[in-house]
């Protein structure tokens, strides 16, 4: 674990983060049939939210929120001594597709390493949840090469 520091995994996590699509605030007020049945699903049944022990040791903690879409994500990501991600937890406060974002950013980080998973990138979220273009305008403002 010596080799993965709390404040990689802090960065880590704030960086999958901000690979997550979001979407304008307005969007709230749409129609559930404008949504795509992966977004209603992840929506409804969202999966693995909730925090994990932020004083651990091998628990990053990220947070994002998107002024201009009314956005704030916080996902917590722990490593294993190998550099795993063993699991991951969100809390979202936003539109479905940006709940719907979150659970699915989740599932696809369990497993893998925090190298592989910063490789995931919102526009591959946003494809396998069918999000349209439009869906996307928070992700170009909190791109990670933006914030850095």
């Amino acid at each position: 674990m010596a080799a993965v520091g709390a404040g990689r995994l802090r960065r880590a996590a704030s960086a999958l983060l901000l690979r997550s699509p979001r979407l304008p605030a307005r969007e709230l007020s749409a129609p559930a049939r404008l949504y795509h049945k992966k977004v209603v699903d992840h929506y409804e049944n969202p999966r693995n939210v909730g925090s994990l022990d932020k004083t651990s040791k091998n628990v990053g903690t990220g947070l994002v929120g998107a002024p201009a879409c009314g956005d704030v994500m916080k996902l917590q990501i722990q490593v294993d001594e190998k550099g795993k991600i063993v699991d991951a937890r969100f809390k979202t406060f936003g539109c479905g597709s940006a709940i719907a974002s979150s659970s699915l950013a989740t599932e696809w980080v369990k497993g893998k390493t925090v190298e592989e998973a910063l490789t995931i990138k919102n526009t591959d979220i946003a494809k396998e949840l069918c999000l349209p273009p439009v869906k996307l305008h928070c992700s170009s403002e909190s791109s990670p090469n933006a914030r850095r």
